[in-house]
């Protein structure tokens, strides 16, 4: 995988006030030439994503929340897969969704799996019909007042997560990841959280990507199995929610397949109309 120079080594020599951390370079295959990422030794507190966003960027490193979860599961037990991670550049948002809705909508979606479709005034092709991937959702109308900063979106969240307001992600702590943009943290430490729904996370990398450009989507903590993002222009009307659940129920069907809602209307209005964070979690 295409990556940045790694600076992690000589995070002691670089400047950035950090606290005392670790570095991970387990994987499953054994320790990777290189640290993988860098994370606290203890619970971020809700000053150190802006802090540490600010810092880093100069060296290319981006933060994000690690998360333990409930087995205590830390990044040296996340079997780590670098060396089957591609690049996440190298793959098209839609035709990844596209290809996880023919594996897992037909099947579990019957026909309501094109209910949230929004081609071209409902009209059918050869291609389209009952079941039939909707197309990605366009990106929302702009607001009429200025959008605010996603980064200090994702800055608001990771306070809200370190402050402990969600049990089960207390004692988050910061990480940093050496990531040209938020979308590729999972890729760029082959994160395996996925595994049993895709192999190479750069493939749901190159979906962030797409979010990224249209929902201003960061991501922000990541666990063992598990992905909080956060939204800075989330979908504002039903019409548009509805739209992007198809993508969100082709990059995660266990957000709909395992937790109620099991619906994907009721899932848009729940999960996703004017929601600033999506959550994730794959079995």
């Amino acid at each position: 995988m295409a990556t940045l120079p790694n600076p992690l080594p000589t995070l002691a020599t670089s400047g950035l006030d950090l606290p005392p951390g670790s570095l991970v370079d387990a994987t499953l295959d054994g320790p990777w030439p290189e640290p993988l990422l860098w994370y606290a030794d203890g619970p971020a507190a809700p000053r150190d994503w802006p802090a540490l966003r600010a810092a880093g960027r100069r060296l290319g490193l981006l933060p994000v929340l690690v998360t333990g979860g409930h087995r205590d599961q830390w990044p040296e037990d996340w079997d780590l897969c670098p060396d089957g991670t591609t690049y996440p550049g190298d793959h098209d948002a839609e035709e990844v969704l596209a290809g996880y809705w023919a594996d897992y909508a037909a099947d579990e979606l019957g026909d309501g799996a094109a209910e949230p479709g929004h081609g071209e005034e409902g009209k059918e092709s050869e291609e389209s019909g009952p079941g039939s991937w909707p197309g990605l959702a366009p990106a929302p109308v702009p607001a009429r007042e200025a959008p605010e900063d996603p980064d200090t979106v994702a800055a608001g969240l990771a306070g809200v997560i370190a402050a402990g307001a969600d049990d089960a992600l207390g004692g988050a702590r910061i990480a940093l990841v050496p990531a040209r943009r938020s979308a590729d943290i999972p890729a760029a430490i082959g994160w395996s959280g996925p595994m049993n729904h895709e192999g190479d996370v750069a493939r749901l990398c190159a979906v962030l990507r797409s979010w990224e450009d249209r929902y201003d989507a960061r991501v922000v903590a990541l666990g063992f199995d598990t992905m909080i993002v956060s939204v800075g222009r989330p979908p504002a009307t039903t019409e548009e929610a509805r739209a992007l659940a198809a993508e969100h129920y082709a990059f995660c069907p266990d957000n709909i397949d395992q937790s109620p809602p099991y619906d994907l209307d009721v899932y848009a209005e729940k999960a996703i109309l004017n929601q600033e964070a999506w959550s994730f979690w794959w079995d």
